[in-house]
């Protein structure tokens, strides 16, 4: 069985393991720039919207040079919800338009528009960074998992860190839910790959069945 974990287990990688920043166009380092868009699109990933749709809206607040919190918090309200509305997040506009501003303002005036002072705030220590990040307006448990699932790729004391979005996609899988034994199976891929892809099996029935009928 744990073969055939295995296979399925580098299929999905192999096929579906693009993290959502990536997708997002985000080149992500220990920067402030690209740390800031990824809290933006874990804002985002958050809502009940698609995914496909969170991603096409943080390309567009990208285009549109709302990509670092000082030109966040400067920008009138109706650009913000404009960009928004390219990006087809047309739902939740008005009020996510609000939020992002406000959420901008508390990183520039707390944290001087850098993440990385949030994280020496914590001491490393990750639950007192995921209680941090829903300081942020519009950032609830759901946006900080997403925040840290992504940022263990530069923020090693985060990984592994598999959370329960990844761990239902491992069940639609038939995968161990334990997250070592994830690990174990994955080998030496990034655990930051992993959980995207697990997540993506969790949220598309479609990956889940593609995944398996690879490995027959």
């Amino acid at each position: 069985m744990s073969r055939d974990q295995r296979r399925i287990v580098r299929e999905l990688v192999d096929t579906h393991g693009q993290t959502y920043a990536d997708e997002a166009g985000i080149r992500l380092k220990d920067t402030p720039q690209p740390l800031y868009r990824l809290l933006v699109l874990a804002h985002l990933l958050s809502a009940r919207i698609s995914a496909s749709i969170a991603l096409a809206t943080a390309r567009a607040l990208n285009e549109a040079g709302l990509r670092d919190p000082r030109r966040m918090a400067d920008a009138a309200w109706q650009e913000r919800v404009d960009a928004l509305g390219r990006g087809g997040y047309r739902r939740y506009d008005e009020r996510t338009a609000t939020q992002l501003g406000e959420a901008a303002g508390l990183l520039t005036e707390r944290w001087g528009g850098d993440l990385r002072r949030l994280r020496e705030e914590a001491d490393g220590e990750v639950s007192e960074v995921r209680r941090l990040l829903q300081e942020f307006p519009g950032v609830g448990p759901t946006g900080a998992d997403i925040f840290l699932r992504e940022a263990q790729l530069v923020w090693p004391e985060a990984a592994p860190y598999l959370d329960r979005k990844a761990l239902q996609g491992a069940e639609r899988l038939s995968l161990p839910g334990d997250p070592d034994r994830l690990l174990g199976l994955a080998g030496t891929t990034e655990p930051a790959v992993l959980a995207a892809a697990l997540v993506r099996a969790a949220v598309d029935k479609d990956v889940s069945r593609d995944t398996l009928d690879r490995v027959g």
